[in-house]
């Protein structure tokens, strides 16, 4: 645990910021604290529990588990026979508080995947929560409406424990969407993607070892998860944890019946590693409607959808297509990462049936397209970005089987000169995947974060060897939004235009295949005043 005489020391620089941690954020377990001013109060208890994931013996998982102190009722939405923790619909503007109970065996944190809070507020791993300690978020919600998501973060065991369970949506509404003619209630559906490994007992098998640093050993406690040690876990721990079964919704998948009507689906690939490529069976277009940081300003059509770790994307079906009694299905098609991941049976890559609806009812209208206006969206401008001439470049390494930016791995509470940026100005940061470093060549996609903002995609380029691999993926992606999760092809430039408002202090940056994450490929940026 952080004490309050902890600083920040940057590497290469002779300042030093203070990283306190508020004595009021950690408390003893015991009962919640009485809010004082907030519109929502939630405890969240992360823990361990049963789902029954598979027909026969319950699966043994890690999840939140939530109680609403204070609030609409709405706030909280729990789902029986889920994995996934309750979802937290919330309102911009709203002052919420969210105190974490950790009644796990090893030290977790929450991080709010996508909004835009104080740094103390946001899961750093330097704030992480012993077992037996409670944590205290409170923040006000900033962000426009849209799907965003919340998950465990601490430092080496991101990928172990968000595997185990602990994972949850996040929905924000704000008055101009609900102004909008958009699917509401029974019609505006979450449909959050994750990929699992079973062993014969029915429990979750993850190949890399119970230590994150050292190594690759025997059977996993407290959570009925096996792990393998040995070369199997760490190849895992390099290319990533691919899952031989699709959950939906922490569950596995059923066939959904729906009315032909509109429907919005807002969709969350809450997986390790593996990246889809989403299409509808009949080849009918998607039409895309909303990205990471919510709606775009018009619908996008699109032949199919690439979805990577954290993305999110909503898309509007009206079923009204298919006859009644008709069984359209959303597939992940077939693509050609560079490197397919995984020797098991469903390598990253290959093509699945992710749902099939079952359209009911005998009502049939003609089918309705989206509002072709959805919100006003500005232009993003590169040239207010304070390094405009000079974009500041992120190689994405890999050394001694260690992943890291720059030839550099995760130091708590470091950042470089490179990784300092001023309270209130823009920049332009490249992202680079040619493999530099790698072992023979080796050149993986990655799927980018960055902690704390909303960011702008301003620029794609690939090398010419990856340009075929390229191909198969690029007319699935979808740029033109409010993001803070971008995929980067093996080969690929990616810049990005990021805004640092409201909140300067400690954030990350990291891959978003958790895997990447855990065994080097995160780093911290510091925004100063």
């Amino acid at each position: 645990m952080i004490n309050d005489k902890r600083r920040l020391l940057l590497k290469g620089g002779s300042v030093a910021a203070a990283l306190a941690l508020p004595a009021t954020r950690v408390v003893a377990a015991g009962r919640p604290e009485v809010a004082g001013g907030a519109d929502v109060h939630i405890e969240l208890r992360a823990g361990h529990g049963e789902a029954a994931l598979r027909p026969g013996k319950p699966t043994s998982v890690w999840r939140y588990t939530g109680r609403l102190l204070a609030g609409d009722p709405a706030s909280l939405q729990v789902h029986a026979g889920s994995s996934l923790g309750p979802t937290l619909r919330l309102r911009r503007g709203q002052r919420v508080r969210i105190e974490l109970l950790n009644e796990l065996p090893e030290a977790t944190t929450i991080h709010w995947h996508g909004l835009h809070v104080p740094d103390d507020m946001d899961g750093h791993p330097r704030h992480a929560v012993a077992p037996g300690q409670r944590y205290i978020y409170d923040f006000t919600v900033l962000n426009r409406a849209g799907t965003y998501w919340y998950h465990a973060h601490p430092h080496g065991r991101t990928g172990p424990q968000v595997y185990r369970g602990l994972a949850g949506l996040l929905l924000i509404d704000d008055d101009e969407e609900s102004a909008l003619d958009l699917p509401r209630g029974a019609y505006d559906l979450s449909l959050v993607l994750q990929d699992r490994s079973f062993d014969s007992d029915n429990q979750l098998v993850y190949p890399v070892s119970e230590s994150a640093e050292s190594s690759m050993h025997g059977r996993m406690q407290g959570g009925g998860m096996m792990g393998r040690g040995g070369m199997a876990g760490m190849m895992a721990r390099m290319m990533g944890v691919l899952g031989d079964e699709l959950l939906l919704n922490g569950r596995m998948p059923q066939r959904l019946e729906v009315r032909a009507r509109p429907y919005r689906l807002r969709l969350v690939n809450a997986s390790n590693t593996r990246t889809y490529k989403l299409a509808w069976s009949n080849g009918t277009p998607l039409a895309v409607i909303g990205t990471d940081g919510g709606l775009l300003d018009s619908p996008q059509a699109r032949e199919y959808l690439m979805l990577a770790p954290a993305e999110r994307a909503e898309v509007w079906v009206d079923f009204a297509r298919w006859a009644p009694g008709a069984a359209p299905a959303l597939e992940s098609l077939e693509f050609d990462g560079a490197m397919t991941m995984g020797s098991g049976r469903l390598p990253d890559g290959s093509r699945f049936e992710v749902l099939r609806f079952a359209v009911v009812g005998s009502e049939r209208a003609a089918p309705r397209q989206p509002p072709q206006r959805l919100t006003e969206l500005p232009a993003a401008r590169p040239a207010i970005a304070v390094n405009a001439r000079r974009p500041k470049v992120f190689d994405l390494t890999m050394g001694m089987m260690v992943w890291g930016v720059d030839g550099r791995s995760f130091e708590m509470l470091q950042a470089s000169p490179e990784e300092t940026v001023k309270l209130g100005t823009h920049e332009i940061w490249e992202f680079r995947n040619e493999g530099r470093g790698a072992m023979m060549g080796m050149v993986m996609a990655h799927s980018m974060h960055i902690h704390g903002v909303q960011f702008r995609v301003i620029g794609r380029q690939v090398m010419d060897r990856f340009a075929a691999a390229y191909r198969t993926v690029s007319g699935g992606l979808v740029d033109g939004g409010w993001k803070d999760t971008v995929l980067v092809m093996p080969g690929e430039r990616v810049q990005v235009l990021v805004g640092f408002s409201d909140y300067s202090g400690l954030f990350l940056y990291h891959c978003h295949m958790l895997e990447h994450e855990d065994s080097g490929l995160m780093r911290n940026y510091l925004v100063k005043a």
